[in-house]
């Protein structure tokens, strides 16, 4: 690299050489930064660093020098911090709707947001109960297409379980580790509310077409949408009385939120509230993982509806 050409892109070298290879544990005296420089072709004397560390100190750079043996400069505050960093990473890989390709591409670029010493504390392998990732490498496309499709209320068409679902889209959610997309279809009965898991589409197209279900999304409540459907199932929608052990009252917060009133039986044991819930296998799977201590007293069809479940599976495992 001539010379000339060197010194202009001086300054943007030496503050990527402080953000790859300092930190507060890793510091760079000037002669060092001097021979890091002209590695790279670009020769500088050494009060021209001064000069420059204080020009990008100006520029709102955090640039610190620890004076003393074995002292030197390092890159201080950054956009984020290592904990920060490392908590992102840790997203990302216990993921189990973004893929392995992808994973590792977005833990490259956080990678960047840090030196190389700290770069190496990010890869972490987050054990997440032995479940695979999808093979899905469309998911970010599919994701950013759908935003773009709520942004303009456009109609969306995707590739869904072996068919085509043409969509209004209106919200995108986040539960049990997964995206969701809650639209409205009235392309076959029953019309109405639906949701759709993000990561099985293909091939998403924002349509020209005017989204459709305004007036069902005017009073929707995304929250109680989720409280209502287990593991995102449908079902018919019941008004539920749930009668619980009084050492569940945190599980049924978490669940169900801050809503429901819990009212105390006499003896102080258990408790009971009414919730409204889509009644599906995955809402009697739920009742039934807690072994006896939650108990659905109303309405009637659905204590039978927990009954056959029940006895099914007491036929089964005879």
């Amino acid at each position: 690299m001539p010379k000339q050409e060197g010194q202009k892109s001086k300054l943007l070298t030496l503050l990527r050489i402080l953000e790859q290879k300092t930190d507060e544990e890793h510091l760079l005296n000037v002669p060092q930064l001097v021979q890091l420089l002209e590695q790279q072709g670009i020769f500088a004397e050494r009060k021209s660093i001064y000069s420059d560390i204080d020009t990008l100190c100006a520029l709102g750079y955090d640039i610190q020098l620890r004076r003393g043996r074995g002292g030197g400069y390092w890159r201080a505050s950054r956009a984020f911090e290592l904990s920060e960093l490392k908590l992102l990473v840790d997203a990302v890989q216990s993921s189990k709707v973004i893929s392995a390709r992808t994973s590792n591409k977005l833990i490259h670029k956080l990678e960047a947001l840090c030196s190389d010493y700290e770069a190496t504390q990010l890869q972490r392998q987050v054990y997440v109960d032995g479940r695979p990732k999808t093979e899905s490498h469309t998911l970010l496309y599919s994701i950013d297409a759908l935003h773009s499709a709520i942004s303009a209320g456009q109609m969306v068409r995707f590739g869904y379980k072996g068919g085509t679902r043409t969509v209004s889209p209106w919200q995108l959610a986040w539960e049990n580790g997964c995206y969701y997309l809650i639209a409205y279809q009235d392309e076959k009965e029953p019309v109405g509310i639906r949701n759709y898991r993000v990561d099985r589409m293909s091939g998403v197209t924002v349509l020209d077409a005017r989204r459709r279900g305004k007036a069902e999304f005017r009073q929707f409540d995304l929250p109680a949408y989720l409280r209502m459907h287990f593991n995102m199932y449908g079902g018919p929608e019941r008004r539920v009385t749930l009668r619980c052990d009084a050492d569940l009252e945190a599980a049924m917060r978490d669940r169900f939120g801050k809503t429901p009133l819990f009212v105390p039986e006499e003896d102080g044991t258990r408790f009971h509230f009414d919730v409204p819930v889509c009644v599906s296998p995955q809402f009697y799977g739920w009742v039934c993982g807690f072994g006896g201590k939650v108990e659905v007293t109303a309405p009637a069809e659905v204590r039978q509806g927990l009954r056959e479940i029940a006895k099914k599976l007491a036929e089964m495992h005879q």
